[in-house]
């Protein structure tokens, strides 16, 4: 008998119990939809969170006060340890020893309650010097960016992200309307272009004032860091080393230079190791349905056990048993394969809106040849066992 009649025949054997094959199918498809999804929504954010870095602009230098290698060794008791936080001295500081060859922009990032009326909006305050418009890529829809008397003065002037200006102005024009940040009056002066999702959240969803401003507004002196823009990309590893050599007499090991390119490279390691966990998770899930296919597979042996005998009888030869139970198993875990695929496929772009997921073809050939490997490892065991039983025994079978 040759492997077509061998493909035909599992058919057969399959549609005459075509509740208990779906419900065999049932645990494929889940598997292979839950490893679709969840490594879908693995790789959609971190290609959110890489772009969003990128997105920042490039040659770029983020100075940190706190020693992120001392917490990823066990130290500063479980959090960032800072001990001394950055102030706009500290700003100046750079600005001076890293002189034309950099720009250099303080930045104070807090949480903000905005008020139009009777209308509100939580969002997130980032806040900069003048220069943040040559160092970041946002950019504006309409009015301007604020001004270098503006941040000396800590003017109470703002941009509002897209998000922000959808929410509070939708089919307005924001642009010299007054607008209400943690109880204090604003007059807007521009709004951003839509950026997408990014880095620790919504770009959409902050405003931007000045950082002199936002200080004023929390009551503090405080940075949550600086960033710094080479000027010349070949610089930048030079530019690192000035960075740390103004500030170690100062903060001593409490601070952290970080590139761009480094900052990249840590964030995809952690996202990649995350999506594998979730994809390993998710596998789980295929080798309860693997063993669900071995166990069908098994009753169908003990079922049709005066079948095997018969056509053992006639002359059916060990191979043709054992492709036949072989070929049901692996049909079995192929169409689950299939609809698994097409489930979770559909479900990473229905929670897309909601949740960044992004469907690649590597997963997707994974799952299937993974469904289609867990149809052949446990199927062959119960074809083998089909395959072994004595004929005359089989005939003998109740």
């Amino acid at each position: 008998m040759n492997l077509v009649e061998s493909f035909r025949i599992a058919l057969r054997a399959l549609s005459a119990n075509k509740v208990r094959s779906a419900l065999t199918m049932l645990g494929v498809i889940i598997g292979v939809a839950a490893v679709i999804l969840l490594v879908s929504i693995g790789t959609g954010v971190q290609s959110q969170v890489t772009g969003s870095i990128e997105g920042l602009g490039s040659n770029l230098l983020f100075v940190f006060p706190y020693n992120m290698s001392q917490n990823q060794q066990g130290g500063g008791g479980g959090g960032f340890g800072l001990t001394k936080p950055f102030t706009n001295q500290d700003a100046d500081l750079l600005t001076r020893r890293l002189g034309n060859n950099a720009i250099v922009v303080p930045v104070v990032q807090t949480a903000g309650q905005l008020r139009v009326g009777n209308r509100t909006w939580r969002t997130t305050i980032s806040a900069g010097n003048d220069q943040g418009a040559q160092v970041f890529t946002a950019q504006l829809a309409a009015g301007r960016h604020y001004t270098r008397s503006e941040w000396s003065s800590a003017a109470h002037v703002v941009a509002l992200g897209a998000t922000v200006k959808d929410q509070l102005f939708p089919s307005q024009d924001p642009i010299g309307k007054d607008i209400s940040i943690n109880g204090q009056r604003f007059t807007i002066i521009g709004y951003y272009k839509r950026q997408g999702g990014g880095f620790g959240g919504d770009q959409d969803n902050q405003v931007y004032i000045p950082s002199t401003t936002a200080q004023r507004l929390v009551g503090t002196d405080d940075l949550s860091q600086i960033i710094v823009k080479a000027k010349d990309p070949n610089q930048v590893d030079l530019l690192k080393a000035q960075i740390e050599r103004a500030f170690k007499p100062i903060f001593g090991e409490d601070f952290t230079v970080f590139t761009q390119e480094q900052t990249l490279g840590i964030l995809s390691t952690l996202l990649g190791t995350l999506t594998a966990m979730l994809a390993g998770l998710a596998s789980i899930s295929l080798l309860v349905g693997g063993i669900g296919i071995m166990n069908i597979m098994l009753v169908s042996v003990s079922e049709r056990t005066r079948e095997i005998g018969i056509r053992k009888a006639v002359g059916a030869r060990t191979y043709d048993i054992l492709s036949q139970f072989v070929i049901e198993a692996v049909v079995l875990s192929v169409i689950g394969g299939g609809i698994g695929i097409l489930v979770g496929s559909g479900g990473a772009l229905a929670i897309s809106k909601w949740v960044p997921a992004e469907v690649t073809t590597w997963a997707v050939v994974l799952a299937f040849f993974f469904s289609a490997a867990v149809g052949v490892f446990f199927g062959v065991y119960p074809a083998y066992r089909a395959s072994r039983l004595d004929p005359i025994e089989a005939l003998r079978y109740e």
